[in-house]
């Protein structure tokens, strides 16, 4: 019977887990009026997040960012990128008071549309990007991720990339 459970989850985790994608291209500009470009990361594992200046869940979730670029430093890249309404007069202020460590880019919401693949986009997002430029996981903001977006799930996943182990399957909404 525990032979049963256990093949039968272990072939439900495969399915959840699905192909690995190639992660959308963009260039976008930051709040220090610099591009950009995600293709000047390859090599590196890339965190992109989707977010919105006005969202609490964003802004707490700042801090978990600025601790793994703090730990990773070079070896992670960090790109959060704000959706609109947010324009540069919103950014600057939240980019200065959350004393952010990585560049926060402004997209008009085509590359949120080119990386999301559900009817609206749920914030805070983050895509966890490998250094060939695969996405390899992705998380929304909910009580079944709360360890990734509060906790220390984003670093355990990270270090599991890092050491060349395949990551978790992608957690669902």
């Amino acid at each position: 019977m525990k032979k049963t459970v256990a093949t039968l989850l272990f072939g439900i985790v495969l399915f959840a887990a699905g192909p690995l994608r190639r992660a959308p291209g963009f260039c976008l500009i930051d709040t220090t009026g610099e591009w950009r470009d995600l293709a000047d990361y390859r090599g590196k594992i890339v965190l992109v997040e989707f977010m919105k200046t006005d969202c609490p869940h964003c802004s707490a979730f700042s801090t978990v960012l600025n601790s793994v670029k703090l730990k990773y430093a070079d070896k992670v890249a960090i790109l959060a990128i704000a959706n609109p309404p947010d324009n540069p007069q919103t950014m600057t202020p939240y980019a200065n008071a959350h004393k952010l460590a990585y560049p926060l880019l402004l997209d008009q919401g085509q590359v949120a549309a080119s990386y999301v693949r559900a009817p609206s986009l749920d914030l805070p997002t983050v895509y966890l990007i490998d250094g060939n430029g695969m996405i390899r996981n992705s998380w929304v903001n909910s009580a079944l991720t709360k360890d990734i977006f509060e906790g220390n799930g984003l670093s355990r996943e990270i270090d599991k990339l890092l050491a060349g182990a395949p990551s978790a399957a992608p957690a669902k909404k």
